[in-house]
């Protein structure tokens, strides 16, 4: 699916794997080859809600043990772009695609995606922590029950696994049946990222995760990332520099694109590398008059 070639964003049947080997990417240092896992990538990206482009002309690549950051001013599509690697905008009726977005190599809008599994594959933590008004443990557990995990031992396991690798376990370990609901802003964040990891995702997307919390949460979850990155491909929208500049390893800058006649705005990607050039050396002066505090 590619060129002008158009997908309706909506449900589509088909088979339920969509695991198939991995794509490399390869670039050259010198003499020697690096070789990096591309775990998602958007081709000729164009989104539209009806008749609005909203996105355009995305090409972007997110790869294995990185976290790619999405930055860029109110408005230039982080989100959408974010929202289609995992087709959260399936929800929206009017949600249409042009180009391809690949999950290994994989169509992940073709027929033989199932919007189900690359959901499980592509996990989302959004910008408000959103426990379930259950236990802590029922919370993490909720994924992995609804994948036929019955053995309460293996749940068991599961949860706290998850909350391990969350860095919540410690201090929720004796009141795993509290409810979600009443830990503090920054916990429930954590406790929504174990329950995106209980399902074993490939990717982890995260949506502005830390826009609610205060600077010491915000450092916790930030922490968090840099020790699970390589387990994850890692895709971060954030409105904070600072926090792009400090956790990712790759680093796209959008803006947008004021249409004169109807006065629309329209995102567009300017460009994306690694995030020391992306801060210190941009290719673009837009990015260079964003990341410099000139205009944004």
């Amino acid at each position: 699916m590619t060129g002008t070639q158009t997908t309706q964003v909506g449900n589509q049947s088909g088979a339920a794997s969509i695991l198939r080997p991995m794509e490399t990417s390869t670039s050259a240092t010198g003499s020697a080859a690096i070789t990096e896992q591309v775990v998602l990538k958007a081709t000729d990206l164009n989104v539209y809600y009806g008749d609005f482009k909203a996105v355009q002309e995305v090409n972007l690549e997110c790869r294995r043990g990185q976290i790619t950051a999405l930055i860029g001013p109110s408005g230039c599509g982080k989100t959408t772009v974010l929202r289609c690697f995992n087709r959260m905008n399936d929800l929206i009726a009017s949600a249409r695609i042009e180009g391809s977005v690949t999950y290994h190599g994989i169509d992940i809008y073709g027929e033989e995606a199932d919007a189900g599994e690359v959901r499980r594959r592509i996990g989302m933590v959004f910008q408000k922590p959103n426990p379930f008004p259950k236990s802590i443990f029922d919370n993490v557990a909720y994924g992995p029950k609804v994948n036929g995990v019955k053995d309460k031992k293996k749940l068991a396991e599961i949860v706290e696994k998850s909350l391990r690798g969350a860095a919540l376990w410690d201090e929720v370990k004796d009141r795993l049946e509290m409810s979600g609901l009443g830990l503090s802003g920054g916990q429930q964040q954590r406790l929504c990222i174990a329950r995106t990891i209980a399902v074993e995702p490939d990717v982890v997307l995260m949506d502005e995760p830390c826009s609610a919390l205060d600077p010491i949460a915000t450092a916790r979850i930030e922490d968090l990332m840099q020790e699970i990155k390589s387990q994850f491909t890692i895709v971060i929208v954030t409105h904070n520099m600072q926090q792009a500049a400090r956790v990712s390893d790759r680093t796209a800058f959008f803006t947008t694109e004021i249409n004169p006649e109807s006065d629309r705005r329209t995102g567009r990607l300017v460009e994306v590398d690694s995030t020391r050039k992306i801060f210190s050396n941009p290719s673009d002066p837009r990015t260079e008059a964003y990341v410099s505090g000139k205009f944004g």
